[in-house]
């Protein structure tokens, strides 16, 4: 709750319109301190301009960023449990969100230098979810495994959930939740465009769920709901960057080998002695990588420019 609210009304006052006007201080750092404070919608005339681009406005475009920023930061949440203080985590959240998500954010959106060398990403696997990831990983880097995570030979011991099925729901509301996110990346309701998109994200969840479950099932001799539910989580990130260029049986391809990342991410997070409870490393930072390379290298296979 704190995450979302706080989120929403930092990029309100400070975010949104330093994360897109502006320039930049050696074609890396946004200009913010000359950026305007405030949602300040733009004038034209005299009046406001509401139509901003075509298929949504300046109010849209902010609610539908505004929510992106905020997710990024409950990314590290599931991370870092079981072993932050909440005043340490919400002073964390203020800061990744009026400083770190709003720098990534801005080398692309705003027009940085991975916009300039072409860097493509049709929503967030890279700038929201691998960001995150990449936080998540130095969070629980500093912070150590909880009491009993590993054994003084190194084992690994697990630590099960208290909830499975609570757990269960959470992930369909997630899935739910990635048709806006994808869906609404296409910034218009053209049906041709969002359905395509739609189709895509959810196939490649279907394919990531599949493919962790049958994988972990062998490596584990034993049926783990948990890391089918990661595997999902795996196919949503894998397939966000290009949801909008893929074919679905590109995005099944792609779901298939986000879910075998999984597992495979996952075993070499414990390896490292790192404890991410929840496998929020592997989901979004392993499958977030992923599908930023994906767009290239599935681009590359079917011809696209």
């Amino acid at each position: 709750m704190f995450v979302i609210c706080t989120g929403l009304l930092l990029y309100a006052i400070i975010g949104f319109n330093l994360m897109y006007p502006g320039s930049f201080i050696l074609g890396v750092i946004p200009d913010y301190f000359f950026g305007l404070f405030g949602l300040s919608a733009p004038v034209v005339d005299g009046s406001l301009d509401l139509t901003y681009n075509e298929g949504y406005t300046y109010w849209t475009d902010f609610l539908f960023q505004g929510m992106f920023a905020a997710t990024a930061a409950t990314i590290v949440s599931g991370a870092v449990a079981e072993r932050i203080k909440l005043s340490a985590f919400m002073l964390f959240s203020i800061v990744y969100l009026a400083i770190v998500y709003l720098f990534a954010g801005s080398w692309k959106w705003l027009g940085g230098f991975l916009d300039e060398l072409g860097f493509f990403v049709f929503a967030v696997s890279t700038l929201v979810h691998s960001v995150g990831g990449w936080a998540a990983l130095v969070a629980i880097s500093l912070l150590g495994a909880r009491i009993g995570k590993f054994g003084e030979d190194g084992s690994s011991h697990a630590i099960p959930g208290h909830n499975v099925p609570l757990a269960t729901a959470g992930v369909f509301i997630l899935w739910l939740g990635w048709f806006g996110f994808n869906g609404g990346s296409v910034l218009s309701a053209d049906p041709s465009l969002t359905s395509l998109t739609l189709v895509t994200t959810c196939l490649a969840a279907a394919a990531g769920g599949i493919s962790s479950f049958l994988v972990s099932t062998m490596w584990y001799k034993n049926y783990d709901l948990t890391m089918f539910l990661n595997g999902i989580l795996g196919g949503l990130v894998g397939i966000t960057a290009g949801a909008d260029l893929m074919t679905p049986t590109d995005a099944v391809l792609i779901g298939l080998i986000a879910g075998v990342l999984i597992v495979l991410g996952v075993a070499l997070i414990e390896k490292l002695r790192l404890d991410a409870p929840v496998g929020a490393v592997a989901v979004y930072l392993v499958c977030g990588i992923w599908g930023t390379l994906e767009v290239g290298i599935v681009g590359a296979l079917a011809g696209l420019d």
